[in-house]
C-alpha cells in the first residue's frame, strides 16, 4: 500500500511564518482538495510535497515505489520536437533503460572473461533492470499516447506538428499529457483546468475519478472539485485542517465551524477585556496586588484564539447601470472565418438581443474567441457578417487586454482614474475582491503578474458604463470568493453578456442560451449550461450509434415492421415540410402534445411541493436557537432536488414548445 506522509511541515521566510508544523498523510486512493486563501501557501505545500522546493523544518516521505507526477500552474515546453514526439517523452526513462540493457547484451555477447567478478556484476545489474524494465508493458505506448492526446483536445492532425506552434494553454495541456502517461502514484495538480475546454475538463475528471493512485489538487473550479475529490484539506493561519469529505459537504462543515470558533473568539476577547479592566482599576491597590498578579499571569499563559478574517463588505458590488440600446445588440447573419487556408467556422447565424446573456462554448481553436473579436471589430468575418444593433457600447475583456493598461501607474490609480461618483469610496472594497489588499494596492502595473493584471483588468472594467460585456475566460485567475462576486454581479446586470468560459459552475444559472462551436459550424442550445451538456452527452451517443451502426439495404416498410417505424419520422417531417398532415398522423402528434404536457404538469406540481417545504424550513429556521444537522441536510437535499426539477422543467417546456411550433 503507497503512502506519502507529511510530518511537521513548517517554512519561513523573510521574518513571516507561511504554515508551521503541519501534519497529514495521503493514502493510496486519496483525492484530495487542497483549499485556502490566495497566499496561504497551497502552491508552495505542493512543490515541498513534489520535492521541488525544500522546508524549512519537517519532512515529506515516501512510500516504497512511491512516483510523483506534479504540474505547476507555470511551466516551460521544450521545443524541436512534433506533439507525439514530445508526449512520448513520458517514456524516455524507459528509453533508457532499454538502451542500457542493449549495451550490457552487447557487452555480455563480446566479453570471454566468464569467471571474473566483474562479468557476475555484468549478469546482475542486465538482470536486475531487465526485470524492472519488463515489469512495464511498453507494447501499446503510441496508443496510449494517443487515446490521452485526443482526450485533452488535441486533433489527430496535431500530432506532427512542432510543439513551437502551440499556444501556452496547448502546450499546457501538452505537459499534462506527458504526466498522464507516466503514471505517477500521485498527481499533484495545481490549477489543471485553468487552460482546458469544457469537454477536456470532463475527460479529465472521468480519468482522474477511475486512477488507480492519490490526486491532490488546488482548483478554483467548484465543479470539477466535486467531481473528482472526496477529502479536502485546508490551510489556514499557517495550519491545516482536514475534512473528510468532497468539497460542497466541507462548505457546509467549515461555515459550522468556523461560527463556533467565532462564537469561542468573542468569549475570549471578552473575558480578556475584563480582565484587562480589573487589572488596570486595582493596579495599584495594595489589597488586591496578588488578584491583579494573578490575572497578569493568567492573560500571559492564555493561548489567544485567532480566525481567519473574511470581508464580506465587497459582496455587493454591482456593474453601472447599462446605457440603453437597441432591441437588437447584434446580428449574427451565416458568419464564418477562414485563416488563409485554415477555416475555423462557418454558419453562425443568430440575433443577440437586449438583455440576453449567453455563453459561446466548444474546444479551443474552434472559434469562440474569434467570434468574441468579431463582435468588437478586431476581426472582420470572412463569410457573411456581423452587426452590431443602435447606441452598442462594448466592454471586452480578455486576458491580454491588460495593455491597454498603463504600466507606471499603480494598481489603484488604475481605477481611480475610471471610477465616478460614489463607487469612488468603494475602490478599496472593489480591489480587495478581486484579490488586491494592502500594499497590493500601491505596485505598479508593469510589476504585476499575468494573473494580477487579469484581475485589474477586470475591475476596472466594473466601473464603467457599458451595455454589452464580452467577456472572454474571465475566472482563470480568480479565487472562487472573486468568481462569485463576478457571476452575481453579472446576473444582476441589466445589460447583455456574452462570456467564453469553460467554468460550468460559473455559467450556471447565469446564461440561457449556449452556442457550441464545433467541427466547423455553430449549433445553438436555448437554455443553461448543464441543458447544454445533457443535449450534448446524448447527440454524442447518438452520433456513435449512427457512426457504428452497419449499411443495410433499403428494405419494403410493409415487409419490415422496425423499417416502417424508422421510415415514419422522415414521412412526418416530408409531410410537415409540405403542411400537410395524415389523420394518423395528426392523431400521433396530438398523442404526444398530451403526453409532452402532462409531462410539464407533473414536473412544474412537483416544483411547487418542494418550494412550500422550502418555505417551511425557512420559517422553521429564523426561529430555530440551534444548529439541527439532520434539518439542514433534509433542506440541502430539497435545495438539491429543486435545481434538478427546474432542469427538468425547462427540458420538458422546450420539447412541448418545438412539438407546438410543428403543429
Amino acid at each position: 500500500m503507497y503512502k506519502r506522509q507529511i510530518d511537521g511541515l513548517t517554512v519561513e521566510f523573510s521574518g513571516t511564518t507561511l504554515f508551521k508544523d503541519i501534519s497529514f498523510t495521503i493514502g493510496d486512493k486519496d483525492r484530495i482538495a487542497l483549499m485556502g486563501k490566495n497566499g496561504a501557501g497551497k502552491s508552495t505545500l505542493l512543490k515541498i510535497i513534489a520535492g521541488v522546493r525544500s522546508a524549512t523544518r519537517g519532512r515529506v516521505t515516501v512510500g516504497e515505489g512511491g512516483k510523483v507526477g506534479y504540474l505547476p500552474q507555470h511551466l516551460q515546453v521544450e521545443d524541436g520536437r512534433t506533439l507525439v514526439e514530445e508526449a512520448s517523452r513520458a517514456f524516455e526513462h524507459l528509453f533508457e533503460i532499454e538502451r542500457r540493457i542493449a549495451a550490457l547484451n552487447e557487452q555480455l555477447t563480446t566479453r570471454t572473461d566468464y569467471e571474473s567478478e566483474s562479468y557476475m556484476r555484468l549478469i546482475e545489474e542486465v538482470t536486475a533492470i531487465s526485470e524492472k524494465f519488463y515489469a512495464v508493458d511498453l507494447t501499446n505506448y503510441q496508443e496510449d499516447v494517443e487515446r490521452i492526446l485526443l482526450g485533452l483536445g488535441f486533433e489527430r492532425s496535431d500530432f506532427t506538428r512542432q510543439t513551437s506552434e502551440f499556444s501556452g494553454g496547448w502546450r499546457m495541456r501538452i505537459e499534462l499529457a506527458k504526466l498522464l502517461l507516466r503514471r505517477p502514484s500521485i498527481f499533484l495538480l495545481d490549477e489543471p483546468t485553468n487552460h482546458l475546454d469544457i469537454e477536456s475538463i470532463q475527460w479529465l475528471e472521468e480519468y482522474l475519478k477511475n486512477y488507480n493512485g492519490a490526486v491532490l489538487l488546488i482548483s478554483h473550479d467548484r465543479a470539477f472539485l466535486d467531481n473528482v475529490t472526496n477529502r479536502t484539506v485546508e490551510l489556514s493561519l499557517g495550519k491545516v485542517t482536514d475534512y473528510k469529505v468532497s468539497y460542497s459537504k466541507y462548505v457546509v462543515l467549515r461555515a459550522e465551524r468556523r461560527a463556533q470558533q467565532m462564537a469561542a473568539y468573542e468569549n475570549q476577547q471578552r473575558m480578556i477585556e475584563k480582565t484587562e479592566e480589573f487589572i488596570e482599576k486595582f493596579r495599584y491597590k495594595p489589597t488586591k496586588s496578588n488578584q491583579v498578579q494573578s490575572r497578569i499571569k493568567q492573560l500571559e499563559r492564555l493561548e489567544r484564539l485567532e480566525i481567519e478574517e473574511e470581508d464580506l463588505s465587497t459582496l455587493n458590488i454591482k456593474f453601472p447601470p447599462a446605457p440603453r440600446s437597441g432591441q437588437i445588440v447584434a446580428e449574427i447573419n451565416e458568419a464564418g472565418m477562414s485563416f488563409g487556408t485554415k477555416h475555423v467556422f462557418s454558419g453562425a447565424n443568430f440575433i443577440i438581443e437586449k438583455g440576453d446573456k449567453i455563453a459561446l462554448v466548444g474546444r479551443n481553436g474552434e472559434g469562440k474567441t474569434t467570434l468574441a473579436r468579431m463582435l468588437i471589430g478586431q476581426l472582420t468575418p470572412t463569410e457573411g457578417s456581423v452587426r452590431l444593433g443602435a447606441n452598442v457600447n462594448i466592454g471586452y475583456y480578455a486576458q491580454n487586454q491588460d495593455d491597454l493598461m498603463d504600466g507606471e501607474f499603480t494598481v489603484y490609480d488604475t481605477l481611480d482614474r475610471v471610477a465616478v461618483g460614489d463607487i469612488r469610496t468603494r475602490l478599496r472594497d472593489i480591489l480587495g475582491a478581486f484579490l488586491f489588499r494592502g500594499e497590493d494596492i500601491d505596485k505598479k502595473v508593469k510589476v504585476l503578474s499575468g494573473g494580477e493584471r487579469a484581475r485589474l483588468a477586470m475591475a476596472r472594467m466594473m466601473l464603467e458604463p457599458r451595455n454589452l460585456l464580452i467577456l472572454d475566460e474571465p475566472t482563470n485567475h480568480m479565487d472562487m470568493r472573486s468568481k462569485d462576486i463576478l457571476k452575481n454581479a453579472i446576473m444582476k446586470y441589466d445589460g447583455t453578456v456574452v462570456v467564453v468560459s469553460h467554468d460550468r459552475e460559473f455559467l450556471d444559472g447565469m446564461v440561457q442560451k449556449v452556442y457550441e462551436f464545433r467541427d466547423g459550424g455553430v449549433k445553438e442550445y436555448l437554455g443553461g449550461i448543464y441543458y447544454f451538456l445533457e443535449k450534448r452527452k446524448l447527440e454524442s451517443l447518438q452520433e456513435i450509434e449512427r457512426r457504428d451502426a452497419p449499411a443495410k439495404p433499403a428494405a419494403n416498410p410493409a415487409a419490415n415492421p422496425a423499417a416502417k417505424s424508422a421510415a415514419q419520422p422522415a414521412a412526418n417531417r416530408d409531410a410537415a415540410a409540405s403542411g400537410k398532415l395524415t389523420y394518423e398522423q395528426r392523431k400521433e402528434q396530438e398523442k404526444q402534445l398530451r403526453k409532452l404536457r402532462r409531462a410539464v404538469e407533473t414536473v412544474e406540481a412537483e416544483l411547487a411541493e418542494i418550494e412550500k417545504q422550502i418555505a417551511a424550513y425557512d420559517a422553521k429556521f429564523a426561529a430555530a436557537t440551534e444548529y439541527n444537522e439532520a434539518d439542514y441536510k433534509a433542506y440541502n437535499d430539497l435545495k438539491a432536488r429543486y435545481d434538478h426539477q427546474m432542469h427538468e422543467w425547462e427540458k420538458a417546456s422546450y420539447e412541448l414548445e418545438i412539438v407546438e411550433e410543428q403543429g
